[in-house]
């Protein structure tokens, strides 16, 4: 099958093998194109938001109060003062004769009302047009309430995604350096990138516990405000979803010298050489971490691998396409549909960097389509040209799975189950094995003329993953 796409696109797509790598991303959607992305305001909105005892406010037309409520699912172990959704409604007469004392008014308000620990401001659009003085009223209300109040500076139209994630960043590191750093120990961390999405933060934060660590700060999911104001006494920032989060990493590291390291949670063999790669970097202060750290593998691994072998026995063969909003999560998903024996043959994302993709392309297969900034026109094409059996992506990207007849996998924000930790694998594993191997695909016309579906058996590279994992050794 011939796949067309947008001329002005042909150089932010890849078909590994064909020619020597090269693409072109980390820039402004194609007008027209209905990319998968969303706006700036959206970005600051999604990393900001899981933080459970802050007051929200989209300074903004109603209709950006749609990534307001549940849009990313955080749970939080107390205050859910995140899960309500405040707007100031800008209307035609506040767009012409401005739009500050209503701010003002809504923030002394939801303020009084509430008692949250601090206040997040949100720029849209048309306050960026009109030019309310965000900062301003916030400072005033600062002074009044006693609280802090940050502007968020994310008008829409000022960039992408990604412009929203420095936006959030810059918003948070405003709290750092207040907070009472007394009872912070060496052995400690922050999380950030993780949004606590059917509650993974908390698998997270079990292991570094069990490897003898003290976790400081949720950043952002099940997060707090004074959390975040001492955070920056902790020994060590861990970076997972690293396009929402690691300009904050930079920040803390250049303002306050803490150190960072980047990491992924999904998947057997990276969630593994993540949690070495910490107990690596404190080993010089507890010798004995990396000896509590492999139990703790081998502990989880034991369990874990009889249960990938039936699903892998079933899934041998099968094709995968991926497109997920950060890169990090397509270099993990790779990993683990390999180690379930399905071939990825589709493979992007809305936010990646040239390295990203220079990554992607050195762990993926040849004939891999690797893609930045897609729509639904290429995705759908892509997936009928490699005839893929699961497609994993958002809430965007399923209608255009069923659509095609394709088994649908949600690894975004909207999910309800933990796909982090060695849990999670197992959890991923079954959701994927439930969804292929289901009888409904027989009746679609896409693999109606292919018969029942057949189980193959396959072993797994390595004689024994388990100790391969759990002795620090790669098994891919």
């Amino acid at each position: 099958m011939t796949t067309t796409v947008f001329h002005e696109r042909q150089d932010q797509i890849h078909r590994k093998g064909e020619e020597p790598f090269q693409m072109a991303c980390d820039r402004d959607s194609l007008a027209g194109a209905v990319s998968q992305r969303a706006c700036v305001f959206c970005g600051s909105r999604v990393v900001l938001y899981p933080i459970a005892d802050a007051l929200h406010l989209v300074h903004g037309p109603i209709g950006c109060a749609a990534y307001t409520w549940d849009i990313r699912g955080a749970l939080s172990s107390g205050p859910e003062l995140h899960r309500l959704s405040f707007s100031t409604d800008l209307q035609e007469r506040d767009v012409i004769f401005g739009g500050e004392e209503k701010l003002y008014q809504a923030l002394t308000e939801l303020i009084d009302r509430h008692a949250p620990k601090a206040a997040f401001v949100y720029s849209t659009c048309i306050v960026g047009i009109i030019g309310d003085d965000l900062a301003g009223i916030c400072k005033k209300v600062a002074q009044e309430k006693g609280i802090p109040v940050i502007p968020v500076q994310s008008e829409g139209f000022k960039g992408n995604k990604r412009a929203g994630y420095n936006a959030a960043c810059k918003a948070m590191f405003q709290l750092m350096g207040s907070g009472d750093t007394s009872s912070i120990s060496p052995l400690s961390v922050n999380i950030l990138g993780d949004f606590n999405l059917a509650g993974e933060i908390w698998i997270i934060r079990e292991y570094f516990s069990r490897m003898g660590l003290q976790v400081v700060a949720n950043i952002t999911g099940d997060g707090r405000v004074a959390d975040i104001q001492r955070a920056h006494a902790a020994g060590l920032n861990v970076v997972q979803c690293s396009g929402s989060t690691m300009d904050l990493a930079k920040m803390m590291k250049e303002a306050y010298g803490t150190p960072f390291l980047r990491v992924s949670y999904f998947g057997v063999e990276d969630m593994a050489e993540s949690l070495y790669n910490v107990a690596r970097f404190f080993e010089s202060i507890d010798p004995e971490m990396m000896t509590r750290t492999r139990d703790l593998v081998r502990e989880e691994l034991t369990v874990l691998h009889p249960q990938l072998e039936e699903f892998r026995r079933a899934l041998t063969g099968k094709k995968a396409a991926i497109y997920v909003g950060g890169a990090f999560k397509a270099f993990s998903l790779v990993k683990a549909f390999r180690l379930l024996g399905i071939k990825v043959v589709l493979v992007g994302s809305q936010t990646g960097t040239e390295e990203d993709y220079r990554e992607l392309h050195a762990i993926t297969d040849d004939g891999t389509i690797i893609v930045d900034d897609s729509n639904p026109l290429e995705l759908s094409a892509f997936l009928q040209e490699k005839d893929v059996d699961i497609f994993v992506g958002g809430v965007k990207e399923r209608p255009i799975a069923y659509k095609l007849g394709v088994g649908f996998c949600d690894h975004n924000h909207e999910r309800k189950e933990a796909l982090e930790g060695f849990v999670g694998m197992h959890n991923f594993a079954r959701e994927v094995y439930s969804t292929v191997m289901s009888p409904v695909w027989r009746f679609v016309p896409r693999k109606a003329s292919a018969g029942l579906i057949k189980c193959l058996d396959a072993d797994l590279a390595s004689p024994d993953p388990v100790e391969a994992v759990a002795s620090n050794v790669s098994i891919g």
